[in-house]
């Protein structure tokens, strides 16, 4: 996919689009519980894991992640962003979920995203979301979310999913995002229609769009992620 095109500032779009990202608190629950999806890792699981399922090259890059995590936890908040945002967008392909798990829409781990090295937007959010989470930025300044991205200067869209930092919770996010390479404020990412965020603690609706998306449907595959990450070693332990 081609990046997308930036409007200006005084654009209509970027008052939708500073709307839809703080939402409307929605639901709580929904199974994803008032403790932090990764309260802390083990390091040997995970690597048991990683080489069970990918091998060396999976290891290899296990290590990096683990390297980067050592590196960052005395860093600032923007550097902390920043490395976390750019480490995922180097390392990681994006691939069609069709492509890589041959099926329409699969959301992966992050030890899965770092083990085949490919991944589609929703694999760059989580492994991203889980990296910084582990890093110690509270849950409640992160959000995954769930948008319709417009390809280029055309009015086609796709579906597509960012992660929103937000120092409070009416603040103007930053976008983390595989499409662009740089984190940008939401008031600049006006080719992004929001339709719902969520963390591990709730979900928001955008409040001005109008979508057949299903928040809950997607959410369910969140879950299935988070057993996964226990299972893995994403998990209380070590």
């Amino acid at each position: 996919m081609s990046p997308p095109s930036h409007r200006t500032l005084a654009s209509p779009g970027r008052r939708r689009l500073l709307a839809g990202l703080g939402g409307l608190w929605l639901l709580t629950g929904l199974g994803l519980g008032p403790t932090p999806v990764v309260a802390s890792l083990s390091p040997r699981r995970l690597r048991q894991t990683m080489q069970a399922q990918y091998g060396a090259p999976g290891v290899a890059a296990l290590e990096a992640w683990f390297e980067l995590l050592e590196r960052l936890r005395p860093a600032d908040l923007e550097t902390r962003l920043r490395e976390v945002n750019d480490f995922f967008n180097r390392r990681v392909r994006w691939l069609e979920d069709i492509d890589i798990w041959r099926q329409e829409d699969y959301w992966a781990t992050p030890l899965e995203t770092l083990g085949r090295g490919e991944g589609d937007c929703e694999d760059f959010t989580i492994a991203k979301y889980v990296t910084l989470k582990e890093l110690g930025v509270p849950e409640d300044e992160l959000r995954l979310v769930y948008v319709r991205a417009r390809i280029g200067r055309s009015s086609l869209t796709q579906a597509h999913m960012v992660l929103g930092y937000y120092a409070t919770p009416t603040a103007d996010p930053l976008v983390l995002d595989n499409l662009v390479p740089s984190i940008t404020r939401g008031s600049r990412r006006t080719d992004l229609d929001p339709l719902f965020s969520f963390n591990g603690r709730g979900l928001w609706a955008a409040g001005s769009s109008q979508s057949r998306a299903d928040p809950v449907a997607r959410l369910s595959r969140w879950r299935r992620v988070i057993d996964r990450m226990q299972q893995q070693g994403f998990i209380q332990g070590e």
